[in-house]
């Protein structure tokens, strides 16, 4: 199987941040598979002059999800996935050196020679092999702030290849890497219609009562993922450029906010199962004659 090179590596801060935790609370070590997604982007610089350069295409690999395990299991495998594809493993142990070892090399060799798991980057029709290796490791020393160390690779030739992993989050700032990212959560069909030029006749079809009816049921289902963003500014994603990302940053905003009410209620309804559990502990206690 042909080995291309992967020019970039990506993963979100939220991804990174959950690997990292999930490394730190283990027992022991741990092991386990990358998925995402793999594209290849052109770069088309805008000028007019006839000695400008030639547009260059770049692989780029997104991380966004993974499966841990702890690391005296042995792999298992693969387990199919629509929205994503397997991209590589990683390997989190403690107070080690931040280098392959030769039982990851193995590994990483019998995971990339397998024609089964080979991906078509979108955009292309390349051949892609989940190649991707990331290492986590801890310092030697303990320490409050410094407390992972972290490198990625790519498996080429029998060998690996160190790459540089970029961290993308949500803002400003990472405005243009915004379409490196796929949903796994859709929104819900919903029957809204843009205004045309004939607003006249839309507010008095919005005025009837079966609009308002489904103003309130597309309302309901769009609280059901997002909280607190009108149905009426949906149709706002599909203006101007501006007008879109200040309308998706909030929507993503509202997105994070109904996250956390459920996770508080998620949090309280445990809180009352334990409290519900230690009253029954008490209860057989007592009829067990041991209190």
């Amino acid at each position: 199987m042909d080995d291309f090179p992967i020019d970039k590596i990506q993963i979100s801060g939220a991804s990174l941040a959950s690997l990292l935790h999930r490394a730190s609370s283990a027992v022991g070590d741990s092991h386990g598979y990358l998925f995402g997604h793999a594209a290849v982007s052109t770069s088309n610089p805008l000028s007019d002059h006839p000695t400008s350069a030639a547009p260059t295409s770049l692989l780029i690999t997104t991380i966004t999800s993974f499966l841990s395990l702890p690391s005296h299991l042995p792999l298992p495998p693969p387990p199919p996935s629509s929205s994503t594809c397997l991209l590589g493993w990683f390997s989190a142990r403690r107070k080690t050196p931040l280098r392959p070892s030769l039982k990851d090399s193995a590994a990483s060799l019998s995971l990339s020679s397998s024609p089964l798991l080979a991906i078509t980057p979108q955009n292309s029709s390349l051949s892609l092999s989940p190649s991707i290796f990331l290492l986590i490791t801890t310092p030697f020393h303990d320490q409050l702030i410094h407390t992972h160390e972290y490198k990625a690779f790519q498996f080429r030739g029998g060998s690996f290849d160190p790459k540089s992993l970029s961290i993308v989050n949500i803002g400003p700032s990472f405005r243009s890497q915004y379409d490196s990212f796929s949903p796994n959560l859709q929104l819900p069909m919903m029957n809204s219609d843009l205004r045309g030029p004939n607003a006249m006749v839309e507010d008095e079809i919005d005025e009837s009562l079966a609009g308002k009816r489904d103003q309130l049921r597309n309302q309901k289902q769009l609280d059901l993922c997002a909280e607190g963003f009108e149905i009426g500014r949906v149709s706002k994603l599909m203006s101007s450029e501006a007008a879109y990302t200040a309308e998706m940053e909030d929507l993503y905003d509202k997105m994070l906010a109904k996250i956390d009410t459920l996770s508080k209620l998620v949090e309280h309804s445990n809180a009352k199962v334990l409290d519900q559990e230690n009253r029954n502990m008490r209860l057989r206690s007592r009829v067990a004659g041991l209190e």
